[in-house]
């Protein structure tokens, strides 16, 4: 991967956990129109610890396709992490108790999608069904989707930088 020039407020190396929900397992065998040509689950997550040690913070990848395990992991990752990139994948429309669990860390949470969720049925980046309506956007502090792999690049970026400066998470900042 080439090298980035991302001017950043902070030294600070953060840890972000980056969270694969039911189905990303199976990344590589479904539609390369939605989910382009990355190969497989490992494939994606070492590209998403590569591109975060280039900006300097370091992640730690958990996948799942059963929601005990990761609302397991959540409960024990909160107080080492900084913040949280999901793709519920499979969670994304009754995840509730992960989507909780998220929210008690108070640590920042970025969703990702590989589809642009939004989309209406037939287009290129959209899913075959059409609309969906995520039960974690509502809480989570951004989101990134439509953007396939890119989707945890864009949330790695504005994340870190979110976290080095003070004020974003701050009440009335």
């Amino acid at each position: 991967m080439p090298e980035h020039n991302v001017v950043r407020q902070s030294s600070r190396k953060h840890r972000i956990a980056v969270i694969d929900g039911p189905n990303m397992s199976s990344l590589g065998r479904r539609s390369k129109q939605v989910y382009g040509s990355i190969q497989s689950l490992e494939d994606l997550q070492t590209y998403v610890k590569e591109y975060a040690e280039r900006l300097g913070a370091e992640v730690e990848t958990f996948d799942s396709n059963h929601e005990g395990e990761i609302l397991e992991y959540i409960h024990e990752s909160g107080a080492r992490v900084d913040g949280y990139i999901i793709n519920p994948a499979g969670l994304t429309t009754k995840g509730e108790g992960v989507r909780h669990a998220l929210e008690d860390t108070g640590r920042p949470v970025v969703e990702v999608h590989f589809a642009n969720i939004q989309a209406s049925a037939g287009s290129s980046r959209g899913l075959g069904g059409g609309r969906i309506a995520s039960s974690f956007t509502h809480t989570a502090t951004g989101m990134c989707m439509g953007l396939r792999q890119y989707s945890y690049a864009g949330a790695l970026v504005a994340l870190i930088h979110g976290l080095d400066d003070e004020n974003f998470l701050a009440p009335g900042a």
